[in-house]
């Protein structure tokens, strides 16, 4: 799900006075002296706005306006709509049977090196954005690598990444390093109390859920179905956690199906189970001004007493360590049901499960 024009260009104007003003003015300063780099390497987390960034820079560097990016123009409107033909996205592709790889293999690079040979068609510039570098093949990466080393003419390469220490460090080394850091609480929280179409209370909790990533918090203010879907995960993570061993490898094997389909989604479910442990911790340890789940409150402060402080926190470690195998390739199926087994057991458990004690509902 992708931000529209009109949010690309409210965000880069957010960008600009909540946080990533240093990304911005770098770019600025590199299109104003004629001196961009030839390849750019983003990192920050999910929804932080990589690749709005990366599409901005596309737009400024093909826009037909006398300030770019204006966002208006025929250039600007098709890159925000992925169908300039001289800004190409390169990620992760089905194979033959339509299942989503694990990879973005050497084939994909290859075409690239291709088309980067090539003069822009109709633009200043070929832009190639790669989208999860870190999910470049070993083999890939050494490809891509030649090309960087050897940059053709009006050809910018921009590479998004979660985690920059997952590429190969001479791909890191070719690129110039931007960093997106998450904006605080407070700001996100102002920048979503200035529309009027968002309630209060529900700026105040998107702001908290969205891990400081600002283009998460604008598409769940549009779209009440990422809430939803927020509750629904939470809903069945208290039920996983009441279940018995055969329900929780059901689970697990389940996660690990769709992690071989769409990565993403693991990803979220993951951190969305170390965003309630962590928020059970602070209760526990009184600090409920800080959680992340403003709407659980009265929930975790009745579950505080089902865990002993140690295993909070080393269920809290398992994940963390999970999200880090699951990172380096190792098998999902196993690393999540080795996750899955380690749920801490609940004290003085009455029988009830937390299913049916507890039901997140957003609205």
């Amino acid at each position: 799900m992708g931000l529209n024009l009109a949010q690309v260009k409210e965000v880069l104007q957010v960008w600009q006075v909540a946080g990533q003003a240093r990304a911005v003015s770098l770019l600025e300063r590199g299109l104003t002296q004629g001196s961009l780099a030839h390849a750019y390497l983003f990192v920050g987390p999910r929804h932080i706005g990589k690749m709005t960034l990366a599409r901005g820079l596309a737009q400024a560097v093909n826009c037909s306006s006398g300030e770019p990016p204006c966002g208006e123009c025929s250039s600007c409107r098709r890159i925000a709509l992925d169908k300039h033909p001289d800004v190409q996205v390169i990620d992760l592709i089905a194979d033959e049977n339509g299942k989503l790889r694990t990879e973005i293999g050497i084939n994909q690079i290859k075409e690239v090196e291709r088309s980067s040979s090539l003069p822009p068609f109709e633009g200043k510039y070929k832009v190639f954005i790669v989208d999860g570098a870190e999910l470049l093949s070993n083999e890939a990466g050494n490809s891509l690598l030649k090309t960087l080393e050897e940059p053709a003419d009006r050809v910018i390469f921009v590479l998004l990444t979660t985690d920059d220490r997952l590429l190969l460090p001479t791909v890191v080394s070719r690129c110039q390093r931007l960093e997106l850091a998450p904006l605080p609480a407070g700001e996100i929280e102002a920048v979503l109390n200035g529309r009027p179409d968002i309630e209060l209370q529900k700026a105040k909790l998107l702001a908290r859920l969205c891990h400081g990533c600002l283009g998460w918090a604008l598409l769940a203010a549009a779209d009440d179905g990422l809430l939803e879907q927020r509750a629904e995960r939470i809903n069945k993570l208290l039920e996983v956690v009441g279940a018995d061993c055969e329900e929780r490898f059901a689970y697990a094997d389940w996660l690990a199906t769709r992690f071989s389909q769409r990565r993403g989604l693991v990803w979220e479910v993951l951190d969305l189970w170390l965003d309630f442990w962590r928020d059970l911790m602070l209760v526990k340890l009184g600090c409920a001004d800080g959680i992340t789940d403003i709407a659980l409150g009265e929930a975790l402060v009745q579950m505080t007493g089902d865990y002993s402080l140690a295993q909070i926190r080393t269920f809290i470690a398992d994940i963390r360590t999970a999200r880090e195998q699951l990172g380096r390739n190792a098998s999902p199926r196993l690393v999540l049901e080795v996750l899955m087994l380690g749920i801490p057991e609940r004290r003085g458990a009455t029988g009830q499960t937390l299913a049916a004690q507890f039901s997140v509902n957003y609205g």
